[in-house]
């Protein structure tokens, strides 16, 4: 049995800068220079104090990570990943368990995510770990701007 290499544990503020530097490694990665700035993690880690997890290998370094949260009725996992050479580990099953752990325990029962189509490592990971891809329904967003706001509303 090949030793783990890694511990998991709940995110902290203090992860930032390894997070950020991990998912500048990820091929495909979209990051939002607002929500995923460090003051929008910690602001997402402040309204979400329990659920986001990484998983840092036994030097330091972030070699996971899952931003997780919920708005009091659904959960959803956002920037799921984990460090090229870290893959194949269990590392990202083990970081979506204890993310649900951590939604099921602040009464939450249902988790969603977002993967990009042409994310084929990703989309085969949630398919291989039994997640069910939704046909019945389209995904919408609107950026809140001043110009949007303005617009949407003439």
């Amino acid at each position: 049995m090949q030793e783990k290499k890694y511990t998991i544990r709940a995110m902290t503020t203090e992860d930032y800068p390894g997070l950020y530097a991990l998912w500048m490694t990820i091929k495909g990665f979209g990051i939002r220079s607002l929500d995923d700035s460090q003051e929008g993690v910690e602001r997402f880690l402040k309204r979400n104090p329990n659920s986001s997890v990484v998983a840092v290998a036994f030097d330091g370094a972030i070699v996971g990570g899952i931003l997780c949260g919920h708005d009091g009725r659904r959960g959803c996992l956002y920037h799921v990943c984990v460090r090229e050479d870290y893959r194949r580990l269990g590392i990202g099953k083990a970081m979506v368990v204890h993310c649900m752990n951590a939604l099921k325990a602040e009464g939450i029962n249902k988790v969603s995510l977002i993967a990009f189509t042409r994310n084929d490592v990703g989309n085969a990971f949630w398919n291989t770990i039994g997640w069910t891809r939704r046909l019945d329904l389209n995904y919408y967003d609107f950026t809140l701007n001043e110009a949007n706001i303005t617009a949407f509303n003439q």
